[in-house]
């Protein structure tokens, strides 16, 4: 039996809840980030033996369609997964449902959803520093109890929150801009999950492309990449009475 740790994370908060789950399950365990846009995730090919823990964050209720492409790419085989949708402690609407959706198309048997909080990629004040010790230890308990579950043979598939059709992809209208203290090292362009931002022209981002996913805000050495103020404000204003309760994490098994 092998491990893998299949996560969607563009800013880190994804991964940090995917690793606590990972790392109750196996000290060794192998990564494939589907925020890399040079590999083919063709070439893997699991067996009904492994376990993978899927984990994508919820971009306003939904899964990022460039994180379900890559995952449809992927051959399942009848792979035991460990589905993990995470937010930023607004909601994940759809985000869950849609996730095991895709993993059955792509061929992985689903044995356990997990609903989980991270640090908002955006309004960085809301859910700041989750998942937190309290989190962690929440989310081994989870572990434990999906192993046992594993071990037992069970192959029931849980029940998922969510609902047809799916909600409605909202709008990013915050597009990175780009400020004067960029030095064109391109580290923006070769992290950009889709390549909306190249390495001959960082100042522009190309809207079609971007999913807003703050990547190049997050990882920029200069801190030479922003977002409009103004939307920044509409946004954390909008959102603020439903971000500022704590909310739990979830399992569905």
């Amino acid at each position: 039996m092998s491990i893998y740790n299949i996560t969607f994370s563009p800013t880190g908060g994804t991964k940090r809840v995917a690793d606590i789950l990972a790392n109750e399950l196996s000290s060794e365990f192998f990564e494939i980030d589907t925020t890399d846009r040079t590999t083919d995730f063709s070439v893997y090919n699991f067996t009904k033996d492994d376990v993978c823990i899927i984990s994508m964050p919820s971009y306003s209720g939904r899964v990022p369609k460039v994180a379900v492409e890559r995952l449809l790419q992927m051959h399942g085989n009848g792979a035991s997964a460990v589905i993990v949708a995470v937010y930023g402690n607004r909601d994940y609407e759809d985000t869950l449902i849609e996730l095991r959706d895709t993993a059955i198309q792509a061929g992985f048997t689903v044995v356990a959803g997990v609903a989980a909080i991270a640090e908002h990629s955006i309004i960085r004040e809301f859910a700041a520093n989750r998942p937190d010790k309290e989190d962690k230890t929440e989310l081994q308990s989870f572990m434990k109890t999906i192993i046992e579950k594993i071990h037992a043979g069970v192959v029931q598939q849980p029940a998922i929150p969510g609902k047809y059709p799916y909600k409605e992809g909202s709008a990013r209208p915050l597009i990175p801009y780009v400020t004067e203290n960029c030095t064109k090292c391109g580290m923006c362009s070769f992290a950009c999950p889709t390549g909306a931002i190249t390495v001959e022209n960082t100042d522009t981002v190309d809207s079609s492309k971007c999913i807003f996913c703050m990547r190049c805000i997050s990882l920029c050495p200069h801190e030479a990449r922003k977002i409009d103020f103004e939307g920044y404000e509409a946004l954390r204003e909008r959102i603020r009475s439903i971000c500022e309760v704590r909310k739990n994490n979830e399992l569905f098994i």
